[in-house]
């Protein structure tokens, strides 16, 4: 079947959802049949328009018609689903939409948004969710008549390479993709690197505590840092690496100033996948205590649904990437983490809110190398 992929973000773009495609598209069972369809240089997105959408109209009619499309998957339900409802409406072309959660819940915020988030999903085959919270949240939203097409498909990476394809156009042949590969093992360059760091740092004889993340609130790493000065009164030799950039950086900075942790706490903004790798294979423990962030809607009659602009981790890709390092991670039970971290088996998962409660999961696992190694071996 002639199957093509329409989405917004697409390797070589950067994020977890443009990665989870990769991986759609590495592993359909007929790489011959699937075509990919994306926004990469603004080809179906401009904001000089309006709709800013309108370009992408034409683009999926011509495609359907020119590569005889006979499935359509919608990666973004907003705006691209809006299209698909429209074009194959003309096409009579079938179509399944992908879910992550806040494109789902963002989708809400708005009645007239909400209603064509609904027309969207009830005329779609199949409502493919990237965890079981925004499942939950669809199957309410979709009713019992529908809620059978709802499947949960979570995502995963790869334990032998890291998929770069490089795109030559909008539009392109996924069996013609190209792909960079990178083996999962360290060679000795990069032994030498990871030695490198650890001197640059002074990282000997500490027990690593790293996030790798966005900053942005629903991380938690506010909670870590304010969890720290009780932890370093059982764990002294730990450290704190954090990998990232984004909007909280200056709170953080201002946090770690007010709590005294300057000594004790790493904050690298300008680590690129490589570095980011060695830090995984550096660190004794990986968290991320994820949290759900309440947001107000512009509907007053909805403010009390708890689907209706939430923001919140709908999986976490950064805890399978550390289990795969070996790791075992501290992650937040919330939103779809638990479709990506298994309490007591991968990892520990916490009460996001509760500084008492990261405490003593960072304690537990700092000052028991045994079950940090068991963890990080099952999670592996």
């Amino acid at each position: 079947m002639k199957t093509l992929l329409f989405i917004l973000e697409y390797p070589p773009f950067k994020g977890g959802v443009a990665n989870y495609y990769g991986h759609v598209v590495k592993y359909w069972p007929e790489p011959e049949n699937i075509l990919v369809l994306d926004n990469n240089d603004n080809a179906l997105i401009k904001n000089w328009l309006w709709p800013k959408w309108l370009f992408a109209i034409w683009h999926l009619w011509h495609t359907i018609k020119i590569q005889k499309i006979e499935h359509i998957l919608i990666g973004h339900i907003l705006p691209l689903g809006t299209v698909a409802y429209y074009v194959t409406k003309l096409t009579k072309t079938p179509y399944s939409v992908f879910l992550h959660g806040m494109d789902f819940t963002y989708a809400l915020r708005q009645t007239r948004k909400k209603q064509m988030a609904r027309r969207i999903l009830i005329k779609a085959g199949h409502i493919i969710c990237a965890n079981s919270y925004t499942a939950g949240l669809v199957k309410e939203f979709v009713g019992k008549d529908y809620e059978s097409r709802v499947v949960v498909v979570n995502p995963g990476v790869d334990p032998l390479t890291t998929h770069l394809p490089v795109p030559a156009c909008a539009v392109r042949q996924a069996g013609n993709s190209q792909f960079t590969t990178q083996t999962n093992n360290l060679n000795n360059s990069d032994k030498q690197k990871v030695t490198i760091l650890k001197e640059k740092y002074n990282l000997q004889n500490k027990v690593v505590l790293l996030t790798v993340g966005r900053l942005v609130k629903r991380k938690g790493i506010d909670k870590v840092l304010e969890s720290l000065p009780n932890v370093f009164k059982k764990a002294p030799s730990l450290i704190y690496v954090i990998l990232g950039n984004g909007l909280e950086i200056t709170n953080y900075k201002l946090l770690i100033t007010n709590l005294d942790l300057s000594k004790k706490v790493i904050l690298i903004t300008d680590a690129d996948d490589n570095e980011k790798n060695k830090w995984y294979r550096i660190c004794d423990i990986f968290i991320m205590p994820a949290r759900v962030i309440r947001r107000g809607t512009t509907n007053a009659a909805h403010a009390n649904n708890k689907m209706e602009g939430d923001d919140f981790e709908g999986f976490g890709i950064v805890y399978l990437e550390a289990n795969l390092a070996g790791k075992p991670v501290i992650a937040g039970d919330s939103g779809g983490v638990g479709d990506a971290v298994q309490d007591m088996v991968s990892g520990l998962l916490v009460n996001p809110e509760n500084t008492a409660e990261i405490s003593k999961a960072i304690i537990k696992l700092a000052t028991d190398a045994n079950l940090r190694k068991k963890l990080g071996e099952q999670g592996r």
